[in-house]
């Protein structure tokens, strides 16, 4: 039975779950366009992941291939009881050829339990302000709801809340939530940081339980990674 949702999944789940709407863009195309007016393709995305030697002595950083696209297909997905929740659960399909994406692995050899997971969107002007809006719809709608795992007995209990928004500086926007699920003997907590940079969004997550909560993202791992993606759209 599943027990965590891949936080970086979440926003190319949203891609897919929650279209584009036409005429309701026109403020997000403003402040995509004057922050960063170059959409980055896949190569410049990749290019623009942080690395380890920029991130400094003891960081180490694995980017992880995304498999094929198939969130909201199957009669083996898992779903929620509130259609406006399946997205945090879709989020654990990868959404390639939906969206440009770089997925990360960050680990510290200081601290062997403050890893931080990363995805990496490149969207179109006025797309990453538009579903950044439609995150925070989500969050509001999915305080608490259950789902059901084709095959297992019971259902999964979630929690889904806004927490406390870090600064990030060269971020238009940043929005912080964490998940749980309480299903099992134990609850496993997330703790995700979602910020803003220009066309790209990128969200930075980790894991941890209820007598351990996972901790908010490394600061110096976001900054130098926001600080990366606006200068890559500069350039």
């Amino acid at each position: 039975m599943r027990t965590t949702v891949p936080l970086h999944r979440l926003l190319p789940a949203l891609t897919l779950a929650l279209p584009l709407a036409a005429g309701c863009t026109t403020v997000g195309v403003s402040a995509d366009r004057a922050a960063a007016p170059r959409e980055l393709t896949a190569a410049q995305l990749r290019a623009a992941a942080v690395t380890g030697p920029e991130l400094g002595s003891g960081y180490a950083v694995t980017v992880m291939t995304p498999g094929p696209a198939n969130p909201g297909e199957g009669a083996d997905r898992e779903k929620a009881d509130v259609p406006a929740c399946q997205p945090v659960l879709d989020a654990v399909a990868p959404a390639s050829g939906s969206v440009v994406e770089t997925d990360l692995n960050i680990a510290r050899s200081a601290d062997a339990k403050a890893g931080v997971y990363a995805g990496l969107l490149a969207l179109a002007p006025g797309r990453a302000a538009q579903l950044q809006g439609q995150l925070d719809k989500v969050l509001a709608q999915c305080g608490s709801f259950t789902s059901v795992a084709p095959g297992h007995k019971g259902r999964n209990r979630h929690r889904l809340s806004k927490a406390d928004t870090p600064t990030v500086e060269g971020a238009e926007a940043v929005s912080a939530f964490t998940l749980t699920n309480e299903s099992g003997g134990t609850v496993l907590s997330q703790h995700a940081v979602l910020a803003r940079a220009g066309t790209a969004l990128a969200v930075f997550s980790t894991v941890g339980t209820a007598k351990e909560p996972a901790p908010a993202p490394d600061p110096h791992v976001v900054q130098t990674q926001v600080a990366k993606l606006q200068k890559a759209q500069r350039s």
